[in-house]
This record gives structure tokens, C-alpha cells and sequence, in this order.
């Protein structure tokens, strides 16, 4: 079961946050952590309430991580995949049991579902910043979301800029678009569903 943060916790990890950003501000998409604003749009915008497997790519502190464990069901399993050691050492600390938390680059999605032995996710939330990466960095990740996610699977990306949204159309068409503007900086939610 998730257990209570403390707000030295928070504090702590929102240091930890913006000390990363400034040491690899490409590497992530902001320079403090998720509202809980924006934690909950990404949340209904994923539906994942009914979901047996969820992936996240760039957990960063874990601020969303824990509004998905909140609203994912007691069966399910979450990979929550992070490439900055300091993030995932917070991530390791979450108590929750339906939690595997990987430290790790996203270009290695598919091995890393395979190293879990997980199912097709009938979801994945992204938080890294595709408007940093290569096009052929971008693309290859998407490529990997679009073939691992179950038909009707959704793929969720919360991002300051639309470039996702270019990268995705060869695989998953076009998507839905939401702002959340409470938030630093606003960011855009969007939403594709894989067809059948």
C-alpha cells in the first residue's frame, strides 16, 4: 500500500528536482515538479482505473507516479522508467508493491518490458521531453509505444511544446489536446488511442 509523504519529503524532492533540471535542463522537461492539477488531468486523461499494466517514461520525482498508483486497481502492475539516478533513488522509496521502478533510458522500452516479463500496457504516460531529442530519437520511442501498447491502448504525453505530436502521427494518427495552466509552465496533455 502507498504510504503518507511527509512535506519535508516534497521539499526535499522539489530540491532535488531543480537541482537536476539545472545540472541536465534537456534531459528534462521542467524546472519544478507537476502540479497536482496536472497530475490529475494526466490521470482521467489516461483512464487508467482500468488498466492491468501502465509504463511511465520519465518519472522524475514520482509526483505522477503516485497519482497513477492512487487511481491504477490493486492488480495492476506500473513500470515507471527514469534515466536521472538521483529521481530514481526517489522512486525506489515509494512503498508500494505494484511498483517496479527502472533506472533507465526510454530508447530501451521494449527490452525492458521483455526484462519484467510485463504484458502489453494497456497504457503509457510519458513526461520526457521529446522537444529535446533527436527526430530519430523521438521516433524510435514512439515506434516502441505504438507496437507495445494493446489495441485500443492509449499513449498519454504531457509536454510545453507540440513537437510529440508531429513525432506520433505515423503511428498512432492524431491525438487530442488539453492544456493545464495551472502548472509551471503550462503543459499540453495529449491523448491518442491505438485502433484495433
Amino acid at each position: 500500500m502507498p504510504r503518507k509523504i511527509s512535506v519535508n519529503y516534497k521539499m526535499d524532492g522539489v530540491l532535488v528536482f531543480v537541482q537536476e533540471f539545472l545540472k541536465h535542463p534537456l534531459q528534462i522537461g521542467s524546472i519544478i515538479p507537476s502540479s497536482r492539477y496536472l497530475e490529475r488531468r494526466i490521470v482521467a486523461a489516461s483512464g487508467i482505473a482500468s488498466a492491468n499494466i501502465v509504463v511511465e517514461l520519465g518519472a522524475g520525482t514520482g509526483g505522477v507516479t503516485r497519482a497513477i498508483l492512487r487511481a491504477m486497481p490493486q492488480q495492476a502492475k506500473l513500470l515507471s522508467m527514469e534515466i536521472n539516478p538521483h529521481f530514481h533513488t526517489l522512486l525506489k522509496n515509494i512503498e508500494d508493491d505494484r511498483l517496479i521502478a527502472h533506472l533507465g533510458s526510454a530508447d530501451d522500452l521494449k527490452e525492458v518490458v521483455s526484462l519484467y516479463d510485463l504484458d502489453a500496457p494497456n497504457v503509457v504516460i510519458s513526461g520526457i521531453p521529446f522537444s529535446t531529442m533527436s527526430r530519430s530519437a523521438g521516433s524510435q520511442i514512439l515506434e516502441a509505444v505504438s507496437s507495445l501498447l494493446v489495441p485500443d491502448g492509449r499513449f498519454v504525453a504531457y509536454q510545453v511544446s507540440n513537437r510529440v505530436a508531429a513525432l506520433c502521427q505515423p503511428f498512432l494518427g492524431s491525438g487530442k489536446t488539453t492544456t493545464e495552466f495551472l502548472n509551471i509552465p503550462p503543459m499540453r496533455i495529449f491523448q491518442w488511442d491505438k485502433g484495433a
